[in-house]
């Protein structure tokens, strides 16, 4: 069974060392290690050659906790940092893309079937269920990463997305551990953070408080 096959965005991490107050590869182990199930290497500042290596440091620690088969390690954006990575060797499972972005098709031709392709949309005529694998909407509350107050989804709204959308959704911007429960109640697939982990005083401690109020649902 591939990856794909496997997918689990209950619990998504979304990381860039600039999210980061240590090395971003301790806070992927820490949340990996907490159950979390699928991780996205995002960064708007990070040269081609840094997104490698971070990518290179992130899958060693994923494989340490012996969990590449099954935790998902995609990259935001940048196909041709998947492309590459693989190139020299290391384990990356897809890509995420936004509207502005490289086309899912154009994605899902160069990485193959087995590869994951997420994209961020809120409208269900963009969903393709054979290029796309999942999607992702926010934000739940502005955000110093996305702070326009209008980009703002409200529970309704992804509680009737959920019953249209022919793949899994993930919700996140701003979601911290009281947000769970009325997130959950809207049947979403899962959530996904930054914030929240990334620059928590301790990620290990926000990663198990996170995955365990949503086990709950």
């Amino acid at each position: 069974m591939s990856i794909r096959e496997r997918l689990d965005i209950s619990a998504y991490l979304v990381i860039g060392q600039e999210n980061c107050t240590c090395p971003i590869e301790e806070v992927v182990a820490a949340a990996v290690d907490e159950g979390f199930t699928c991780v996205q290497i995002r960064s708007k500042v990070a040269s081609a050659r840094e997104m490698l290596a971070t990518l290179k440091k992130s899958a060693q620690a994923i494989r340490e906790l012996g969990k590449s088969d099954t935790v998902a390690l995609l990259v935001d954006d940048r196909l041709d940092v998947v492309l590459a990575a693989r190139e020299v060797g290391i384990k990356v499972d897809g890509v995420h893309v936004g509207q502005n972005d490289i086309p899912a098709n154009v994605c899902r031709k160069y990485l193959g079937a087995d590869s994951i392709v997420g994209l961020s949309t809120r409208d269900v005529a963009n969903i393709d269920p054979k290029l796309i694998d999942y999607a992702g909407v926010g934000v739940l509350h502005p955000t110093d990463t996305k702070s326009d107050a209008s980009s703002v989804i409200t529970l309704d709204e992804i509680a009737a997305l959920v019953k249209v959308s022919p793949v899994p959704i993930v919700v996140g911007g701003g979601v911290k551990l009281k947000d769970l429960p009325a997130l959950a109640a809207t049947g979403v697939q899962g959530f996904f953070v930054v914030s929240a982990v990334a620059g928590a005083e301790n990620p290990r401690l926000a990663a198990r408080e996170l995955v365990t109020a949503w086990k709950k649902f």
